[in-house]
């Protein structure tokens, strides 16, 4: 067990908080530049104040709302769901389909939760961290029964985090230091009594109400080994009068309720870097180059004067006002303009590149909203394909420090409340599936291959056709595609043919194709009713790849050809059509 005291918790914190002190004005920079409006959570600011004085030029935190709205849409999107639970690799395709309902029914539940949370509000201010300061923690807490939903979430500003690596190398020990007033105090703290005896001067700021006494808290979560994560939360001593850490709660956690992630991660470093740091340089140089434009338009439009002293005009009364007369002397030149040295198309140039490159390093030209004609179902996918290119790397360690224990947190609590199974994800039997908008791309391309492979087989003969097992094709094919297990029927019995029907026959007079709708409908050529025997020399593989050939063919032009593998085959060395990269899909 971790050897974790309240005043050996406060040591801890103060040596990971020095070491967090060079990261401090790197924030506060990043902040100031790219979203003004939270820098807050490093310095103590008063609600409601200017945070845009310096702020000239918006295309940077126009860009970081960009990319985390994104973020937000191809990982987490709300009401959405973006994970479910399947059947590890281990299980047999019978033991696979007998748990396949209640591990929907347990994924229905967490997304129900997820839904009626404040979730959707909460990560995207995360997200906003992540991309301005590439780290992010979010604390994940179990709700009071009766609330609406099991879950409550709450965006860790993180000049309240403090963070440290554990001996795995992931970024899960946490400590938080939070203000609460005496009322988040009695609900966060339910045994914490707060008596003016018991505490030395508690109250800060100039409310004198006992409500409006504020109270300093250190939370830490640590883990252990073998046994999941310890939880400690501690009045600091200085609003004791025994000058000693006091005790609020303690307690274990099977998973970590700070999840804590980062965007990217430089070797021996413990917090992210985001893409507003390496856009940094260009955001500054683009804010100072409006402010000049601006100064030098102010100049251009009012103008700068010059005029003889020649004991006539006195500049301290002149106005520059319509129908005004100044006098000058006899000889002399009046008010003349002095000519502005700057050059507006110069700058001009100089701005346009540096907001070009701004955008594109916060991915704003890529993620951004269409501006041009609606695109075809071709071209949406190929820009899909593309962010998932730009995003795979990010997405990856997201998937690690983010959705996977995210969702383990989850079943964890509703576990522990008795609202699904006693369900463990371990990958083994129970595994968790990522079925976000961006994942479901990835897999959908693994699709497009496989379908333009059985197409190709078309034209290669019976014979090669006679590889492929159609029901793991089209089994696959609908993992693929995130086609629920529920509604596929059961693997087919050992020695069944191709319509389903076991070597004993159809029981009952039943009809063909009644016990098993999707082989019956596989089974059939394009164009035939499931059920209908296929042309002969055709095959269940034939009428398959036939029928994913007419999907595709009706997506879009230049796909190929659907129909039943009846023609005659290729001789062999005889030149191969080739499939259009068109006809592999179905547009969606």
């Amino acid at each position: 067990m971790t050897d974790l005291e309240p005043d050996k918790l406060l040591q801890r914190y103060e040596r990971a908080k020095s070491k967090r002190a060079n990261w401090e004005s790197h924030w506060r920079e990043c902040y100031e530049y790219a979203m003004p409006q939270r820098d807050g959570v490093i310095d103590d600011n008063a609600p409601g104040e200017k945070k845009t004085d310096k702020l000239f030029d918006g295309t940077a935190p126009d860009a970081v709302d960009q990319l985390a709205a994104s973020l937000m849409a191809e990982l987490t999107p709300p009401w959405s769901r973006w994970f479910e639970l399947v059947a590890g690799v281990e299980l047999t395709p019978e033991e696979s389909a007998a748990i396949a309902a209640p591990l929907q029914e347990a994924s229905q539940a967490i997304q129900s939760n997820f839904d009626r949370s404040n979730f959707a509000v909460e990560i995207h201010q995360c997200f906003l961290d992540l991309v301005t300061i590439g780290t992010a923690s979010l604390l994940f807490e179990e709700a009071p029964l009766g609330e609406a939903s099991a879950f409550r979430f709450t965006a860790v500003p993180i000049g309240e985090a403090v963070l440290e690596e554990g001996g795995l190398g992931r970024l899960d020990i946490t400590y938080r230091k939070t203000a609460l007033t005496r009322p988040q105090m009695q609900t966060r703290f339910p045994k914490f009594e707060a008596e003016d005896d018991q505490l030395s001067n508690p109250l800060r700021g100039d409310g004198a109400d006992a409500d409006d006494r504020v109270f300093d808290v250190l939370e830490g979560v640590v883990p252990e080994q073998d046994r999941g994560y310890r939880y400690m939360a501690v009045l600091l001593s200085e609003q004791n009068k025994n000058n000693e850490p006091f005790l609020l709660r303690e307690g274990q956690f099977q998973e970590s309720p700070f999840l804590n992630f980062r965007w990217m991660k430089a070797p021996g470093e413990v917090y992210g870097r985001s893409p507003v740091m390496k856009a940094l340089p260009d955001i500054k140089t683009a804010n100072k180059t409006v402010e000049l434009v601006l100064k030098n338009a102010t100049i251009s439009v009012t103008g700068i004067w010059q005029a003889d002293d020649d004991g006539v005009l006195n500049p301290a009364t002149v106005r520059l006002s319509p129908g005004t007369i100044i006098p000058k002397a006899v000889g002399s030149s009046g008010l003349t303009p002095l000519q502005a040295p700057g050059r507006f198309d110069v700058s001009q140039i100089v701005l346009d590149d540096m907001r070009t490159r701004i955008r594109h390093s916060l991915l704003a030209d890529q993620l951004g909203p269409l501006q041009g004609p609606q695109m075809t179902a071709t071209e949406v996918m190929e820009r899909s394909a593309q962010m998932a290119r730009m995003l795979s790397a990010t997405y990856g360690r997201l998937q690690a420090e983010l959705l996977n224990p995210l969702a383990n947190r989850a079943l964890a609590i509703l576990r522990r409340r008795g609202e699904v199974p006693d369900i463990l994800i371990d990958g083994r039997e129970v595994d968790l599936n990522i079925v976000s908008p961006i994942a479901r791309q990835q897999k959908q391309a693994e699709a497009q291959g496989a379908m333009q492979w059985l197409q190709s087989l078309q034209v290669a003969g019976p014979q090669a056709v006679a590889v492929v097992n159609p029901e793991a094709a089209a089994r696959w094919l609908a993992k693929a595609f995130n086609v629920p297990d529920t509604i596929l029927n059961p693997p087919m019995m050992p020695g069944a043919d191709a319509a389903g029907i076991p070597p004993g026959g159809i029981p009952n007079g039943a009809m063909p194709g009644a016990m098993d709708p999707m082989a019956a409908m596989l089974g059939a050529a394009p164009g035939m009713m499931p059920g209908q025997a296929p042309a002969a020399g055709g095959d269940p593989l034939a009428a398959l790849a036939g029928a994913l050939g007419g999907m595709a063919g009706a997506g879009g032009a230049g796909a190929a050809p659907a129909g039943p593998m009846t023609a005659p085959a290729q001789p062999m060395g005889a030149a191969v059509p080739a499939v259009t990269p068109g006809g592999g899909m179905p547009n969606v």
